[in-house]
């Protein structure tokens, strides 16, 4: 059985949190949100684990980009 995977985006707006208030959590820049969700840079492990706190979600549903097979 495959595990749920969701975006970085998706488990912000599912978790009622802009961008601006994950960033004030997070102590980065909203840009630094923005690349996370545009997969344009990956947050480092101590990142993922925050967000997986913030966001409510086990670190592996946490997705960064397309799977492949």
């Amino acid at each position: 059985m495959e595990k749920l995977q969701i975006s970085l985006a998706a488990a912000r707006v599912n978790a009622e949190l802009t961008q601006s208030q994950v960033a004030e959590i997070m102590n980065v820049d909203r840009s630094t949100i923005r690349r996370w969700e545009k997969n344009k840079k990956v947050p480092n492990f101590d990142e993922i684990k925050k967000l997986s706190e913030v966001y409510h979600i086990p670190i592996d549903c946490i997705f960064f980009g397309k799977r492949t097979r």
